[in-house]
């Protein structure tokens, strides 16, 4: 179930969605108690009934937790509430205008050749 802005979750209120995948939903909040913009992962209530599903959800939140990266979420907590579950995770902030870092493609290098060396007959 999608939560409008404006909605709660514990000590968050939602600003807005930042995406969806199998394993839920992430929303950019604003935490009262922290006083700081978080990342929430909302887990829905069809994974929260399969306990495999719930198994994996266990399994990331630990593997995720024991990661330190500028470019990884950090997590700061997993909440179980009401019958919900989800993540309170930093909020990475990336420029809206600015692309991922591609890099231009390369030329391939010209054949080094030695005076001894000869390209072999092709077949």
């Amino acid at each position: 179930m999608p939560l409008d802005s404006g909605a709660r979750l514990g000590p968050c209120e939602i600003l807005g969605s930042l995406g969806a995948g199998g394993m839920g939903e992430v929303y950019r909040a604003r935490d009262a108690q922290l006083k700081r913009e978080v990342a929430l992962k909302v887990l829905p209530a069809d994974v929260s009934a399969d306990p495999e599903r719930l198994a994996r959800f266990q399994r990331e939140t630990e593997f995720l937790a024991g990661l330190n990266h500028p470019r990884i979420a950090q997590i700061h907590g997993a909440v179980e509430q009401g019958g919900g579950r989800w993540w309170t995770l930093s909020l990475l902030r990336r420029a809206p205008t600015s692309p991922s870092p591609v890099r231009p493609p390369s030329r391939p290098r010209p054949f080094a050749r030695h005076p001894r060396c000869r390209p072999s007959p092709r077949w």
